[in-house]
């Protein structure tokens, strides 16, 4: 969840790093910076590192390699970088040279084409976490939980999330093709896609019988002010038994979340605790609109639930106001900063986790739901027994009221 966009630069061994040219043409450097490091090892998280072993291998290519007049340093040094961050082994933790800066900032804004899923690590391999409803990609047949096993013809083995997202978009018109392992080692799938603009849905309303079903779809900026069109629907359906549905909901801005969760929550209820590690910790509390005197609701999920997805779920049932039915959450609860490392590069990094209110971890473990509920299979896609589950429960419990 990109909660932050601060324009700033980082210090300490990137900032060395980005001097790593100068430093070598110019020695003396290059022995100032060692001998700083070394004798401050407090700069360093208290622990004393030897930067010599990157000087030599520098001091090596400049020597050996055979293709020396073709050598670009400042690659090199954002190469440097990029290793830099894949050693943490956080998918979430990425570094921008320009172009991908360049590329990177343009979806922020929101004008990208694409296929229109989204994607992310699990224990190494490139899963999808959500197609969105009406995109290309869930037109196509893709479904949460597939694994991506290529790319075109190259292998995601090595791939981070940022460079198959990047591989993924492309032109309007043009295509992808992508090899998929769904549900057992044996089923493999190559789907080519044709990408669009995408138009990311906000939601889907209904009434089945006396239920009132909202399928929140994302939580982008648009979606505080377009959930409160869908509640106002399902207050003028007369309904005191709602459905929210967040199922391949893969999440977004952390205000949307807290802004839905509101909604059914008194004024300075814990929606999430935001966990930066050494005991540092923010709160992140309802604004108390909380509005139903007479509720029975239930929160739809299933493993294309993520991020502000598995806030609000989390936290509506820590309070006692919602059941969970459906499955397993996917389980993405980290906070990543966006920090300039240059005027044109940037260094995405994780700084927090997400924590429900009652302190469970959503990256370690996602969401367990209070009724497990499978979907139904892939040739009876007419039915759906989750939503039938979750009304069926909606029936038997009892109605919120505060009279």
């Amino acid at each position: 969840m990109e909660r932050r966009l601060v324009a700033m630069f980082i210090s300490g061994a990137l900032l060395f790093l980005g001097g790593v040219y100068v430093g070598y043409t110019n020695q003396p450097a290059v022995n100032w910076i060692s001998s700083v490091t070394n004798k401050e090892p407090a700069e360093l998280g208290g622990e004393s590192v030897d930067f010599e072993p990157f000087w030599r291998a520098w001091r090596i290519i400049e020597e050996k390699y055979v293709s020396i007049d073709t050598l670009d340093r400042q690659t090199m040094v954002w190469g440097a970088i990029s290793g830099l961050a894949a050693s943490l082994g956080d998918p979430y933790t990425v570094f921008f040279p320009p172009e991908e800066k360049k590329i990177f900032d343009s979806e922020v804004r929101g004008d990208f084409e694409g296929v229109g899923m989204e994607i992310g690590m699990r224990k190494g391999i490139l899963v999808v976490v959500a197609p969105l409803k009406g995109t290309p990609a869930y037109n196509a047949g893709v479904k949460a939980g597939d694994k991506i096993l290529k790319i075109g013809d190259e292998s995601t083995a090595e791939m981070t999330v940022d460079e198959a997202v990047r591989k993924i978009r492309g032109k309007k018109g043009t295509t992808v093709t992508l090899t998929l392992l769904r549900n057992g080692e044996d089923d493999v799938r190559v789907i080519e896609i044709a990408r669009d603009v995408i138009q990311i849905p906000i939601y889907e309303a209904e009434k089945k019988g006396s239920v009132f079903v909202i399928r929140l779809f994302s939580f982008s900026e648009r979606s505080p002010a377009i959930f409160r069109q869908a509640l106002k629907e399902f207050i003028e359906s007369g309904s005191s038994k709602l459905v929210l549905d967040l199922r391949n909901n893969p999440g977004g801005y952390l205000e949307a979340a807290v802004d839905v969760a509101s909604w059914f929550l008194p004024a300075g209820d814990i929606v999430a605790r935001e966990d930066f590690g050494h005991g540092k910790e923010e709160l992140h509390r309802s604004r108390g609109y909380d509005v139903f005197e007479n509720l029975a609701l239930v929160v739809l999920v299933n493993g294309g639930s993520a991020s502000a997805s598995e806030i609000v779920a989390g936290a509506l049932r820590d309070h006692d106001v919602a059941k969970i039915v459906g499955t397993k959450t996917f389980g993405k609860g980290s906070v990543q900063e966006l920090l300039s490392v240059t005027s044109d590069t940037s260094l995405k990094v994780t700084i927090a986790r997400w924590l429900t209110p009652n302190g469970h971890s959503i990256s370690e473990s996602g969401l367990e739901p209070d009724v497990v509920q499978e979907a139904a299979g892939e040739n009876d896609e007419a039915i759906d027994p989750q939503l039938d589950k979750a009304i069926e429960l909606l029936k038997e419990l009892p109605q919120k009221s505060e009279s």
